[in-house]
């Protein structure tokens, strides 16, 4: 592929290529925290089972995702040791047909297992985080930490808490690469003394987005299946709307509008000539787009075409 890349930036050089469909960056965000929710997001560590809270996001073409933010309450005084990061499509895609039944419903829920190639784990050197406190003091009305079971799995929530409120920023060393989609994002953070819960963001008709979704859980008790964190575990008195939530999150990166589709024979072929000719050659692109190195981006791009 050095070789089309080569001519590739020889006819940009040249004039030769027709105007291209220049990258923009890309930037998603639900808000600030609104006081709300607490859910915990909890990696497995000893005697304490992993959690999952979950919150979609869409892109509307080929982006490459190079960093993240997630807010939440630290409990207890403790210290933030793992961050991992798992995708996930909308079911019923990489999950199994028919569902197991054990909860009301899996409609619009994450799929039951992530998208493998965009975990990113700081364990692995993948990801790279810092934290700040953002309050020292900080309160929500409702949490959701061990209430998580099959049906009947209302539990009305498990009350108030407070803590220190923190925004973790999350650097993908290397950058996730996703196609035009509906995706959830799933951050669990592994904390030395106490839990991280994720804290809720405002949620309302068409904000953030048009077809926004609420909130899923699961513990690994419960998995592959996933609960509605308001529908089906805070729930509503009869006659009464249950509550919906957003997680608080930001997601960043560049879009490559003219990248190949997956699968096709030549989607890597597609992707790198589309992204020297946007970013004004491929070493442009590695940087710009977060990749170490230009080696690191043609290896993100094949594992991107894999059918």
């Amino acid at each position: 592929m050095r070789l089309r890349v080569s001519l590739v930036s020889a006819m940009i050089t040249a004039g030769v290529l027709a105007a291209p469909a220049w990258a923009d960056p890309f930037f998603f965000t639900t808000g600030n925290p609104d006081g709300r929710l607490g859910a915990l997001s909890r990696s497995e560590s000893p005697g304490k089972i992993e959690t999952e809270t979950a919150d979609d996001f869409i892109l509307t073409e080929t982006t490459v995702i190079k960093g993240a933010t997630i807010t939440g309450l630290i409990t207890a005084p403790s210290a933030i040791t793992n961050v991992e990061v798992e995708l996930y499509n909308k079911f019923p895609l990489d999950s199994v047909i028919p569902p197991s039944g054990h909860v009301l419903s899996r409609v619009n829920s994450p799929a039951d297992v992530e998208i493998d190639a965009a975990t990113r784990d700081g364990q692995d050197g993948t990801l790279s985080f810092a934290a700040r406190q953002l309050n020292a003091s900080f309160s929500v009305s409702s949490t959701v930490v061990n209430g998580i079971n099959p049906t009947p799995s209302r539990t009305g929530g498990e009350g108030s808490a407070s803590g220190q409120e923190v925004q973790i920023t999350i650097t993908f060393t290397k950058p996730i690469v996703l196609p035009a989609g509906q995706y959830f994002f799933r951050p669990d953070v592994l904390v030395n003394g106490g839990d991280f819960l994720y804290l809720s963001a405002p949620r309302s008709p068409g904000v953030p987005f048009v077809g926004d979704l609420q909130a899923w859980i699961r513990n690994s008790h419960l998995a592959p299946d996933w609960l509605r964190i308001g529908t089906d575990i805070i729930g509503a008195d009869p006659g009464a709307a249950a509550p919906t939530f957003n997680m608080t999150f930001s997601l960043a990166g560049n879009t490559v509008p003219g990248a190949g589709i997956s699968g096709e024979p030549n989607c890597h072929g597609d992707s790198i000539s589309a992204m020297a000719t946007q970013f004004g050659g491929i070493h442009s692109a590695a940087s710009t787009l977060g990749f170490s190195s230009v080696d690191a981006l043609q290896d993100s791009f094949k594992e991107f075409c894999k059918p």
